[in-house]
């Protein structure tokens, strides 16, 4: 197969993943989409290198995780977060129920490792599913492997109905509440979780715009993500710390310090591109999957995913009582560890259009709603699961 075949092909394929997504509304995620029809091609006509053929191998996808962690850390702000730390608290509370109810229950019903691997995943995203599979594969666990990109692609179907359910009942009942002359818009509340991309770097601030190119961008992004790498490899004789944890945490560093601008990646024209990559990088994990292996993966995975829905649930019901929020509310913005953003952005306006057409109604549902949704997705997938991914690759 010539490069520019295996790219047009592949890329063509995420694209229909896209479009299934926005006719469905986000219903079926576009990475399942994506996910199934690199499982028919590598069953048919695919050879197993389609993505290294296409111009993306390995070394050029850990290159892209870099960046993209390094810029994941510049979006964390305490200003801005600091409003919603009830939401934080909820959102780490369904995070350490499905640590637990995984570790517990499920290493009775499965094992310790097919554990481990899954609950980076359940709680997070791409990056986090990424650094279980190649520990995974790394230790010689093949079937493990693919088990951290199958239960990412597979958990938003509990996720996105859960949340719609949960979501529109707090709807309901906040607007009961609203037309009674209980409950206001909180005028402040989008502020605090502003997603304004306009925010440069305070280092830079003087610099003439022709010498802040996108390669500058692109430097001081590399260059943050080299200092992790370099002492992640200072920590190796005492302790095993993943360059990927590191990469995070300097990310937020190298924002409150003014070296990097909050999203660079985005400002550098480079994140679509390296978003490409990395989805692309995730799918040829896929290669690997035999039909028998996907029909033994299966109890694995929907116990996996009971288990996690089950512990999420009870810990933000417990956590959301002490904090005086709604149980429903509490157990929605957990959810978010399943999908982040945007589909929590989508899913609750989509909730909030739903019940109701009234202008100003749908401005409280979404000033009451929105920014919880928006932070717990934050914590959730951009820090929280990264960090564990770090610590618990070592276990694996």
């Amino acid at each position: 197969m010539s490069q520019m075949f295996a790219l047009v092909l592949i890329i063509f394929i995420l694209y229909i993943g896209d479009v299934i997504a926005a006719r469905t509304k986000a219903w079926v995620p576009s990475i399942f989409v994506c996910a199934v029809l690199f499982l028919a091609g590598y069953w048919t006509f695919f050879p197993q290198d389609i993505v290294a053929i296409a111009g993306i191998p390995p070394v050029v996808a850990t290159s892209l995780m870099y960046l993209l962690i390094v810029n994941m850390g510049t979006l964390l702000s305490l200003q801005e977060l600091k409003q919603q730390w009830r939401t934080i608290l909820i959102a780490l509370g369904g995070v350490i129920g499905v640590a637990v109810f995984l570790l517990s229950f499920g290493t009775l019903l499965f094992d310790w490792q097919s554990m481990v691997v899954a609950v980076p995943p359940l709680v997070g995203g791409l990056v986090s599913s990424l650094i279980m599979s190649e520990g995974a594969a790394d230790a010689g666990l093949v079937s493990l492997s693919v088990f951290a990109i199958v239960i990412y692609v597979m958990q938003g179907f509990a996720g996105y109905p859960l949340t719609s359910v949960m979501l529109k009942k707090e709807g309901k009942q906040l607007l009961d509440k609203f037309r009674k002359g209980d409950l206001e818009v909180m005028e402040d509340s989008l502020k605090n979780v502003s997603i304004d991309q306009s925010e440069d770097a305070k280092l830079f601030r003087n610099l003439p715009e022709q010498y802040n190119t996108s390669y500058f961008k692109f430097f001081r992004l590399a260059f943050v993500g080299f200092l992790a790498y370099i002492v992640s490899t200072l920590f190796e004789p005492i302790v095993s710390v993943s360059p990927m944890v590191l990469c995070l945490l300097f990310g937020v560093i190298a924002r409150s310090l003014g070296f990097l601008e909050k999203q660079a990646l985005q400002k550098a024209n480079g994140f679509g591109f390296a978003m490409l990559g990395l989805m692309l990088y995730i799918l040829d994990g896929l290669r690997n999957a035999t039909p028998t292996m996907m029909l033994d993966l299966i109890y694995l995975l929907v116990g996996s995913i009971l288990l996690a829905v089950i512990g999420m649930y009870l810990f933000s019901f417990i956590v959301g009582k002490l904090l005086n929020v709604s149980k429903t509310m509490a157990y929605a913005i957990s959810l978010t560890a399943f999908y982040g953003f945007p589909a929590d952005y989508v899913i609750t306006n989509e909730v909030i259009n739903s019940l109701t057409k009234d202008r100003k109604e749908r401005e409280v549902l979404t000033s009451h709603m929105l920014p919880p949704m928006l932070v717990g997705g934050f914590v959730t997938v951009t820090i929280v699961s990264v960090i564990l991914a770090g610590v618990f690759v070592n276990f694996i």
